[in-house]
C-alpha cells in the first residue's frame, strides 16, 4: 500500500482545464479557463500548488497531508469539512483521476444548509490529449452495473492504511432501470445489503423524493459527470456527497464522501464498475 503523500504525488503534474460553475438546478452560470501545477520540490519532499484562472494566481505549499483530505492509491481524493456545524457553510470537492484527466466536483451549501452552488472542474494533463465526453443522459446510466468498491476510513483504521494495511475492498452491483410510469428504480447490493430507492426525472435532474424531509438529487453534467447530493443538509440526519463520471460508455467511476448523525466526517469510498 502507499502512504498517503505516495497518493497525492500521483497528481504532480500541469494540469490544464476550466472551472465551471452550476446552481443547483443545473444552470451554466460561470466558465473560467484554468491551469494548476503541481511541482514537487525537495525529492518530492514538499509538493508546490499553483492555480491560475482570470489572471490571478494562487499558491499553496504541501509537506504533508491530512485533516479534511484523503487520498486513494491512483490519485483520486477528497478534501472538505470534517464537521458538519450549525448556522455554517458546508461543502466538499470529490476528485477522480483516470490516466491523463481529472473530474473534480465541488458541492456548497449555504448557512441554513441549502444546496448552493456546485463547481465541475475538468482538466487533462498538459500536452495530451483533450477526449471530453458529452452531457450525462439517463440512458447512459440503465442496465446492471458491477463494480469495486474500495472504503478508507478518517478514524484509526485511515490512519492505518498509510502505514500499510489494506482498506476495506469489497463488490458492489448497481442496477438501474425506468418502470412503466418513467420512475427511475435504484437497487444497490453489497455485503448480504440491498437498498432499493425510486426517483423522478425531470432533466437533467433524478430526484428521490420518497422521504421529503431526505431529498437527494443526482445532477447530469457535462463530460459524463453526475453529482449526488442532498437538497438540505441538517444535523441528525447521515448524509453524502458523490461524483460519478462514465469514462467509458461501460465504465464509470463514483466518489462517496460520508457522514454520521452527529455530522462527523467518517469515511470516503471509490467505485469502479462496468456495465453487464
Amino acid at each position: 500500500m502507499k502512504s498517503q503523500w505516495e497518493c497525492f504525488l500521483q497528481n504532480l503534474g500541469v494540469w490544464e482545464g476550466s472551472f465551471t460553475n452550476f446552481s443547483p438546478q443545473g444552470t451554466l452560470l460561470k466558465d473560467t479557463p484554468s491551469c494548476l501545477s503541481l511541482e514537487g520540490l525537495n525529492n518530492n519532499q514538499t509538493v508546490r500548488l499553483t492555480l491560475s484562472r482570470s489572471g490571478q494566481d494562487v499558491i499553496r505549499e504541501f509537506s504533508s497531508v491530512g485533516g479534511g483530505l484523503l487520498f486513494f492509491e491512483n490519485g483520486s481524493f477528497s478534501e472538505g469539512l470534517i464537521q458538519l456545524g450549525p448556522f455554517s457553510e458546508f461543502g466538499g470537492e470529490l476528485a477522480l483521476v483516470h490516466e491523463n484527466r481529472r473530474l473534480r466536483l465541488v458541492q456548497l451549501f449555504d448557512k441554513t444548509g441549502q444546496l448552493k452552488e456546485l463547481i465541475l472542474i475538468r482538466e487533462h494533463l498538459a500536452g495530451t490529449p483533450v477526449a471530453e465526453r458529452p452531457t450525462l443522459q439517463i440512458n447512459d446510466l440503465l442496465g446492471e452495473w458491477l463494480g469495486q468498491a474500495v472504503t478508507i476510513y478518517r478514524d484509526l483504521r485511515s490512519r492505518s492504511v498509510s502505514e500499510g494495511d489494506s482498506p476495506d475492498t469489497y463488490s458492489i452491483t448497481l442496477k438501474l432501470q425506468l418502470d412503466d410510469t418513467g420512475r427511475l428504480i435504484q437497487s444497490t447490493s453489497f455485503s448480504d445489503r440491498q437498498i432499493t430507492s425510486t426517483a423522478t426525472i425531470k432533466d437533467p435532474i433524478i430526484l428521490f423524493d420518497q422521504d421529503p424531509e431526505k431529498q437527494v438529487q443526482v445532477l447530469l453534467l457535462p463530460d459524463g459527470a453526475s453529482a449526488t447530493s442532498p437538497l438540505k443538509v441538517q444535523l441528525g440526519q447521515p448524509l453524502f456527497l458523490e461524483v460519478g463520471w462514465l469514462i467509458q460508455p461501460n465504465l464509470r467511476q463514483r466518489m462517496i464522501r460520508s457522514y454520521n448523525e452527529k455530522g462527523e466526517w467518517v469515511s470516503l469510498t471509490l467505485v469502479t464498475e462496468e456495465r453487464v
